[in-house]
């Protein structure tokens, strides 16, 4: 089949074996697949990544041929766990020591004609929701993590730093929670410590200092963002205004999946380019540039 590789920072189109689903796994037919900032870091040397890249995905189940799943639209949870540790004993697999991550972590991605997930990641895909809104189901259901790790309400007044992708869908969940929101762009204000939360999805090491400006005393930053290189910044406003962190990655398909049914959450806008597998290099040119949204592949058939 054909995949995007990633090797020693470069990235190219080539054949490579096809998985094979062993089992309890299913193997899935990509349909497509979305480009993410993570994507674009892990080409740059996040993590000391090489190989499949992609976790953003729909797909169909094309076997093990006796699979329930065979012939089902799917999404899937990109942490693949153990099943057996404390962790996922307590429903927390996508923290499990062992863990797996799908085009991240020791398991080839999506950008790729085949891949293959656990049986028990799939989630089926309401025949309301297209190919293209499905594939943000992975970032939605991230940006809906906030509500289960934050108490959000009517009252609550919120900035959200970073415009792109992410900072979009997690603005539109806390306006969808209730909350007073203010996306704030690159060039809004640094400092105004008014906000009860602050949800920092920039992308960049530069977005920590910000969010720390913006808090007001005893607020909550949520901090979305990862990023090769570390972040520098004074953690002693943290102490004085005694501001709680919280570190915010994966979240519930069920949640994200209801919000796109249910039309709460319009993520076509957020739709910028699609290519063919093939021109993938051609893609991720076109989904580094500043201010695009999100660009899909689409294997060719």
């Amino acid at each position: 089949m054909k995949a995007l590789v990633f090797e020693g920072g470069r990235a190219r189109v080539r054949e490579v074996r096809r998985p094979t689903a062993r089992r309890d796994f299913a193997l899935v037919r990509v349909i497509a697949s979305g480009i993410c900032n993570t994507d674009l870091e892990l080409r740059r040397g996040y993590h000391g990544f090489s190989g499949i890249p992609g976790h953003e995905f729909v797909g169909r189940v094309e076997g093990p041929d006796r699979s329930p799943w065979m012939g089902k639209r799917v999404v899937g949870e990109i942490n693949l766990s153990c099943g057996r540790c404390a962790w996922c004993g307590r429903g927390l697999g996508r923290h499990c020591p062992k863990r797996r991550v799908l085009g991240i972590l020791g398991h080839p991605g999506a950008h790729a004609e085949y891949l293959t997930l656990p049986e028990k990641n799939l989630h089926a895909v309401p025949g309301e929701i297209s190919d293209e809104e499905a594939i943000f189901a992975e970032p939605l259901a991230a940006a809906c993590e906030i509500l289960d790790q934050v108490a959000v309400d009517g009252s609550t007044r919120a900035a959200v730093l970073g415009a792109g992708k992410l900072g979009t869908l997690c603005a539109a969940v806390l306006e969808n929670a209730g909350a007073d929101v203010t996306l704030v762009k690159r060039e809004g204000p640094a400092r105004a410590h008014s906000f009860d939360l602050v949800v920092e999805a920039t992308g960049s090491p530069e977005g920590m200092p910000r969010a720390i400006g913006l808090v007001r005393p005893r607020g909550t930053i949520v901090w979305k963002s990862t990023h090769r290189a570390p972040a520098r910044f004074d953690a002693a406003p943290l102490v004085v205004n005694e501001v709680t962190v919280v570190g915010s990655r994966c979240g519930r398909f069920e949640p994200a999946l209801d919000l796109l049914r249910n039309r709460r959450i319009d993520v076509r806008p957020l739709l910028a380019a699609e290519f063919p597998l093939a021109r993938a290099g051609r893609a991720l040119a076109e989904a580094a540039r500043p201010g695009v949204r999100k660009v899909l592949l689409r294997p060719e058939r």
